[in-house]
């Protein structure tokens, strides 16, 4: 099996340069390396392939970050324990609650009765659009940084709009709720 210390750093240096070739197969050779490491730690579970590809997207989209071309191991090692912490935070659960949107779900109670204890959607309905749509990334399990590169914004406005929504959904369930 090949190792990722067998990775020549001419390699690394030529990938950082931007050279497609040499990032792939950069990649290629760091792919079998993490799987093993996934596969040590977790054991054969369908998620290893998603904890590798998102290794190696982190290690793609960080590559310009490393300093040292000889460190590569440490650094894709680095990428692949923060993905496993991910992991283990409950990322890499099913997010998607499936059910029909003009039927929410009932909250079935300890008597057997079913019934809805708040409007949510009416809740959610008097955040702003951008609110709302940061919520549902969160929802879908998105980290904060990812959300403000895709939303063209700082991490900390992000952060501060969640606040704010959460804030604003307390008060708004807390009063239907007395």
């Amino acid at each position: 099996m090949a190792r990722a210390s067998d990775i020549p750093a001419q390699l690394v240096a030529r990938a950082r340069q931007g050279e497609v070739e040499a990032r792939n197969l950069l990649l290629r050779r760091l792919e079998p390396v993490l799987r093993a490491f996934f596969f040590k730690r977790l054991g054969d579970i369908p998620e290893i392939d998603d904890l590798v590809q998102n290794t190696l997207l982190r290690v793609h989209s960080g590559l310009s970050d490393l300093k040292d071309d000889a460190r590569l191991k440490a650094f894709a090692m680095k990428a692949a324990l923060f993905e496993l912490q991910d992991f283990y935070r409950g990322r890499y659960h099913a997010r998607e609650s499936l059910y029909d949107p003009e039927q929410p779900p009932l909250v079935v109670q300890e008597g057997g009765a079913q019934e809805l204890p708040f409007d949510l959607e009416r809740a959610l309905q008097a955040l702003t659009p951008r609110a709302r749509r940061i919520l549902e990334l969160r929802a879908y399990g998105y980290r904060y940084q990812e959300i403000a590169r895709m939303l063209g914004t700082t991490e900390g406005a992000v952060k501060m709009q969640v606040k704010r929504a959460f804030e604003k959904l307390r008060q708004l369930l807390s009063c239907w709720l007395l």
